[in-house]
Order: structure tokens, then C-alpha cells, then sequence
């Protein structure tokens, strides 16, 4: 697996993840830039995601949907606040209604994606910080840790299919 820690930190309300993959930081970026590499990785494998928007410069806005097993649908949505191609990513996360738009009085995470050159590839750093201790652990309770655990895992075989 790709993922070599992650960590939870209440007190400073922020989610970790440290993953490294046998590739560029450019091909690396590709699974963040390019809506169908996206589609094949972020989610965990038995919730995969469908992107009916992607408009991947500062100020886009992204909408998405993960499927369930039981065919349950799942939305939400990305502003991408800055790009800074191909070393950092920022953007807000949030849920959405059934029709995409972002639920009134949800608030959004924050997300900052650091990718780092290394010997053998790439660094990808997330760090997603929340607005309280209640939403935090709110998203623990749904599954966020492991499910970006196994959707970050998923990488290695969008960069394979790639190369």
C-alpha cells in the first residue's frame, strides 16, 4: 500500500495522510488534474466516485457523487482554491444535495495536497483541517480515515495503467 501513515491530531483538528508512489511529481498531480484518473481512485473501492463537473483552475468548482454497494449516492463538492502545478493543491470539500450544490449551513473541510520529489518518485502530503472538534470526529464516525486509506491505495494502479 502506498500509504505510509496517517494521523488524526484533535488539537490542532487536522487529518494526515503521507503516501509515496514510483512516479513524477507531474504524474502524480494527473490523478488530482484529469477527472477520469480521479474517478478511479478517490473513494474507496466499494464507493467509487463520478465527476459531472471538474473545472480544475483556482476558482473551479468540482461536483461528484460516490456510489454505494446498494446503489446509495453520496454528493458533494471541491472549490479549488489555489494550484500551485505540480507541487501543491489546495481546495474546500464539503456535501451536497442530490443535485450537487452544496448543503445550506454544511461546513466545509479544507484540504491542502503537498506533492514532494524523492528519490524514487513522489511525496504526496493531505491535510485536511476541520472547523471543530464535533466535525472531526464526526467524519471519523462515517469511516474518512480508512476510506482515504483505501482510496489512496487505489493510486499505484492509476499511475501504473498510466506509464
Amino acid at each position: 500500500m502506498t500509504v505510509l501513515d496517517s494521523t488524526t491530531d484533535p488539537a490542532t483538528l487536522t487529518m494526515t495522510f503521507v503516501a509515496e508512489f514510483d512516479a513524477a511529481p507531474e504524474a502524480v498531480w494527473q490523478v488530482w488534474e484529469d477527472p477520469r484518473k480521479l474517478e478511479r481512485w478517490w473513494g474507496p473501492p466499494t464507493y467509487p466516485a463520478t465527476f459531472t463537473r471538474h473545472e480544475f483552475v483556482e476558482g473551479g468548482e468540482c461536483r461528484y457523487h460516490m456510489t454505494g454497494p446498494e446503489g446509495d449516492q453520496h454528493h458533494a463538492w471541491w472549490r479549488i482554491e489555489s494550484i500551485g502545478k505540480p507541487h501543491t493543491l489546495e481546495l474546500t470539500d464539503g456535501f451536497a444535495g442530490d443535485d450537487g450544490e452544496p448543503l445550506p449551513g454544511d461546513e466545509p473541510v479544507t484540504m491542502r495536497v503537498t506533492f514532494e520529489p524523492t528519490d524514487g518518485g513522489t511525496r504526496m502530503t493531505t491535510v485536511t483541517h476541520f472547523v471543530s472538534t464535533e466535525q472531526l470526529e464526526k467524519m471519523l464516525e462515517m469511516g474518512m480515515q480508512e476510506g482515504m486509506r483505501l482510496a489512496m491505495g487505489q493510486i499505484d494502479a492509476v499511475l501504473a495503467s498510466a506509464a
